[in-house]
């Protein structure tokens, strides 16, 4: 390429912004007053007062630091309008993708905010504590055993060391700190600290046992949750909408080489567009070279396959079954939970009800 094109491309951005410069230096100059407009304005010549100072045409006056402000802003403005215009171009030439496909865009990004919503909440399944109170100091001894495990220990010991031992020596296994099990060891202790002939007693020992087993249906329905529900939706995010992500990464990249194809052709080599060169609508092709016009057909074949093949795997993502049957999966563990409680509870409701009624008469 001849030096013809930078010269033209060094007057066309002269012209176009020598002008924008001039006025912005002029007003930044009348914004930081007149102390300095002798020295932005050389032209200006100091009033004589009739003496002439030898020294004064010899030294040139040396620029307030406001000047040298004021001269750095300037350039400064100028570069930045000078990259802006060229950003503005680039952008007047991108390759604009179609309308159905930038819906799809956006559809996938919904479904995929909508995984990551759900996941961060419905994540606390994979805590067994997430309801477990946060103010609630319970020893060792307290979650060494089960409800269940200590009421049978208890029933069958035949002394009061026996008794002892049962509420107090380890389990196998430590009980689990939910609220339905923090509820039922409370209940347990609460009803030992009475006497064994008190209705309230006998009443606070089977809702100690209810809630231990409505504790454990809790458990049961958070396996499901995150086995089903949550390890479902997480394959999805990281294959399915992952895979989205990628073809449509793939067609950004292709369409950056088309366009960039497209300005190299355009401007003869440059890369891009000249500032202050006008659109040629119906004339770009013309000057084309064939090694040119290759490569634009290239790239705009390569273009249109990645945006087929990322149409292809978005409307897979969006058009399948797979989140409401997940949903569905969610609903029913918590529906089984839930059933599970509530025929839990209606057995306990009369027993607690008929204590009451003897307590009374």
């Amino acid at each position: 390429m001849d030096m013809s094109s930078f010269q033209n491309l060094g007057k066309n951005i002269s012209s176009s912004f020598s002008p924008f410069a001039a006025r912005t230096g002029q007003f930044m100059r009348e914004q930081l007053g007149q102390a300095d407009d002798k020295v932005s304005n050389p032209s200006q010549e100091p009033r004589s007062t009739g003496a002439t100072d030898p020294s004064s045409s010899a030294a040139p006056l040396e620029p307030t630091p406001a000047a040298a402000r004021l001269n750095a802003l300037t350039g400064y403005i100028t570069q930045m309008s000078v990259v802006h215009q060229i950003r503005r171009r680039l952008t007047e030439q991108k390759t604009q993708l179609p309308p159905d496909y930038i819906e799809l865009e956006k559809r996938v990004d919904a479904l995929k905010q909508v995984h990551s919503k759900m996941l961060s909440v419905t994540s606390q399944y994979g805590n067994e504590s997430y309801d477990y109170p946060p103010n609630l100091r319970e020893s060792f001894v307290d979650l060494s055993r089960t409800v269940s495990e200590k009421v049978s220990l208890l029933a069958t010991a035949g002394s009061a060391a026996e008794a002892q031992q049962a509420l107090t020596k380890p389990g196998p296994k430590s009980a689990p700190k939910t609220f339905n099990h923090a509820l039922g060891r409370a209940a347990l202790a609460s009803s030992h600290s009475l006497d064994t002939s008190e209705p309230l007693a006998t009443a606070l020992e089977k809702y100690a046992l209810a809630s231990e087993q409505v504790g454990e249906a809790r458990l049961q329905q958070d396996a499901q949750i995150v086995s089903r529900f949550n390890a479902a939706f997480t394959t999805t995010m990281n294959t399915n909408i992952n895979f989205a992500q990628k073809a449509r990464k793939n067609v950004e990249n292709a369409r950056l080489t088309l366009d960039a194809a497209k300005a190299r052709a355009k401007n003869g080599g440059l890369g891009f567009p000249a500032l202050g060169a006008g659109r040629k609508e119906g004339h770009e092709e013309e000057h084309l070279t064939e090694e040119q016009r290759i490569e634009v057909e290239t790239a705009e074949d390569e273009f249109v396959g990645c945006t087929e093949e990322a149409v292809g795997v978005m409307k897979n993502v969006l058009d399948t079954p797979e989140p409401l049957r997940n949903l569905a999966d969610l609903v029913q563990a918590q529906l089984e939970f839930h059933k599970k409680a509530y025929e839990i509870y209606s057995e306990l409701a009369p027993l607690i009800e008929s204590l009451q009624v003897e307590q009374e008469v």
